[in-house]
This record gives C-alpha cells, structure tokens and sequence, in this order.
C-alpha cells in the first residue's frame, strides 16, 4: 500500500488520474482543485462535462475549506452516518468550476476507508471520486469487473485491493440546503 500511495501522490501531483479503491466503489480521481485534470476524468468516462463530479476529503476540517456557509446540521449528519454518505452542498468555494454543478453546489464525502484516508492525508487536497465505468455503462462492483478502457487510460492503477471481492455499492447521496432542507438523492 505505501508504494501505491507514493506513486498516486505522484501522479496527482504532476496533473495525472488514478483509478483507487474507495470506500465504495473503485473509482477514477485526481486532484480535485486542478481543472486540466478534471477535464482528464470527464474525457476517460466520456462523460458531458455538466454533469459535476464529487469529491473526496478525509475530515470536516478540510471539509469546511471547500463549503460555504455549512448548515449545523451537517455535523449531525456526518455524525449519524453508518455508511458512506456523499452530501451535495449548496454552495462550493476554492474548487475549479468545471467540477462544480451549474447552481454552484457540490458534492463531498469524507472517507472512512484506509487507503483513501491515508491518500489524501498524504497528498494535502481533496481529491474527485467519480465510479470507474464508462457514462453509461453499469458500474463495476469489483477491480476485475471494470472496463479495460478505463484501466488504459489512466496515468495509475493502484494494485491494492484488487482482489477484494467484498460487495460495494454506490454511496448514499443527500442534497442539503443551507436552511436545513435534506432531499434524498439516492438510498
């Protein structure tokens, strides 16, 4: 896993993409706050660059630095949550505007999963999470199930848990109001 770790911090340093193991789903990142490299993720999927992607961060702390005005009941939420819960804030500050949705909100997940944890520790941003498919295509529950084209087109494929065959699935996704509203995207 360290070697894994070093060469993804590598890699997203230099502008470069990742498929990684999540707490979810494997999935395709980069630097969440490099444009050039969001647009990398967009191309791979072949997915329309309007549909905003979501980010990973590893604590409320680094959490706070991309939401303004987080509503309170955020922290319950974070607090509460028994499995991944991705939250699509209002409204995002210090993130490029290609990774953020038309009405200026995003969506963020603090992980609670090793390897993403540690990543993103070491790497110091948060970085964009998006399913390891082609748009469209059904999502790959496990390493061996995701599409060769994917795997070749990006800069680092992390060979940690790739033979972990542990069922996963998509995370939660709530859309929170800064009044305290709570729509549920997706159980």
């Amino acid at each position: 896993m360290k070697e894994d770790l070093k060469s993804c911090c590598d890699v997203l340093r230099s502008g470069g993409t990742i498929l990684y193991p999540t707490d979810t789903i494997w999935g395709i990142g980069c630097d969440a706050t490099n444009k050039n490299a969001i647009e990398k993720v967009y191309g791979i999927k072949k997915r329309d660059g309007n549909i905003p992607l979501l980010v990973l961060v590893n604590s409320v702390a680094m959490l706070e630095r991309y939401v303004e005005d987080l509503p309170q009941v955020a922290y319950d939420l974070i607090d509460c949550a028994t499995s991944p819960m991705t939250i699509i804030f209002e409204k995002a500050k210090n993130l490029p505007e290609n990774l953020i949705g038309k009405d200026g909100s995003i969506g963020i997940r603090i992980t609670n999963e090793k390897f993403t944890d540690q990543l993103i520790q070491q790497f110091r941003k948060p970085i964009v999470s998006t399913s390891a498919n082609i748009h469209g295509n059904p999502t790959a529950k496990f390493f061996q199930e995701i599409d060769s084209q994917i795997v070749d087109a990006v800069d680092y494929v992390v060979r940690y848990r790739q033979d972990d065959m542990t069922q996963a699935k998509a995370s939660q996704i709530i859309k929170l109001m800064n009044n305290g509203q709570i729509q549920i995207i997706r159980k």
